[in-house]
């Protein structure tokens, strides 16, 4: 993970507990004797989650409907530690920090978890996007409750990403994006059940420990074809981002992407790679 990720070292259970003491129930011994949870049992894993936010970002309130996705947060927190040493790149290497930072999380979801932990690390200002208006409501219920500096905004039109959300005033130094990655439910379905079957656990391929329902799991062409759509429609906002970024879970559509950015004539771009555990992850960054 990257070093200034607060998880790192993996975390303690028993003080995880103290923050929200109904995960100590679903606290299991090893054979080893090293405390872990189920991560097929998806409350476990909500109530683990929220624990890290409460104790080491700052968070009072944070709750998700059931049908939504729940991150698991040292792999979200990676992605923004990762995004702050890119800003750092153009500012003498020092990370810029405050509220005049101005960030964009498209697809920022119910649980508005970049925001939180942009905040929470690097004071960053964020606007997120959602095209679920129940999404927006209570990702904007949670940034009320913690008193973050977070607009959340509707997008109205699924054919769109940037339009009616960057307005003719907004300038933003970074945009992220972590994109819906199946082409159709039965490939997301397909994709839980070796995740499972690599666990040597026995679910169903409805059941999903970090939940999620369509517009965050799948679109029609996947991310390659999110991406690319986002590559073509930044051409025309590429004076009001610094850097527009997006994660890429499947590293096979790296060339498709990187050719569709020559031929939108980025005056720059990189792939930034992130390593947490055995996972390997990427995001693809680019500037006008």
């Amino acid at each position: 993970m990257h070093p200034r990720n607060k998880h790192a070292n993996g975390y303690d259970l028993t003080e995880l507990s103290k923050a929200i003491p109904e995960l100590a129930k679903f606290i299991i011994k090893k054979p080893n004797n090293h405390s872990t949870i189920d991560f097929s049992d998806a409350h476990a894993v909500l109530l683990l989650n929220k624990a890290l936010l409460f104790k080491h970002y700052g968070v009072k309130f944070w709750d998700l409907p059931q049908q939504f996705l729940c991150p698991p947060i040292p792999g979200r927190a990676d992605y923004i530690h990762a995004l702050a040493d890119l800003l750092a790149d153009d500012n003498d290497g020092i990370v810029p920090t405050g509220k005049k930072v101005k960030c964009l999380d498209i697809g920022t979801g119910a649980n508005l978890i970049y925001p939180i932990l942009g905040n929470a690390e690097y004071k960053w200002q964020f606007v997120g996007s959602d095209i679920n208006p129940v999404a927006v409501k209570v990702a904007d219920n949670i940034a009320k409750a913690n008193k973050l500096p977070v607009k959340v905004k509707h997008q109205a039109d699924s054919n769109t990403i940037f339009e009616n959300v960057i307005t003719k005033e907004s300038y933003f130094d970074i945009t992220m994006c972590n994109p819906p990655f199946h082409a159709s439910e039965q490939e997301a379905q397909q994709g839980t059940q070796r995740k499972w079957k690599n666990l040597g656990i026995n679910k169903t391929a409805n059941q999903l420990n970090f939940g999620g329902h369509a517009p965050e799991l799948w679109c029609k062409g996947g991310e390659l074809s999110f991406i690319t759509n986002m590559i073509k429609e930044s051409k025309q906002f590429g004076h009001q981002v610094g850097w527009f970024t997006s994660l890429v879970s499947k590293k096979d559509n790296l060339p498709a992407l990187t050719k569709c950015l020559k031929q939108h004539n980025v005056k720059d771009h990189k792939i930034v790679k992130m390593l947490q555990g055995n996972k390997q992850s990427r995001f693809i960054a680019w500037q006008f």
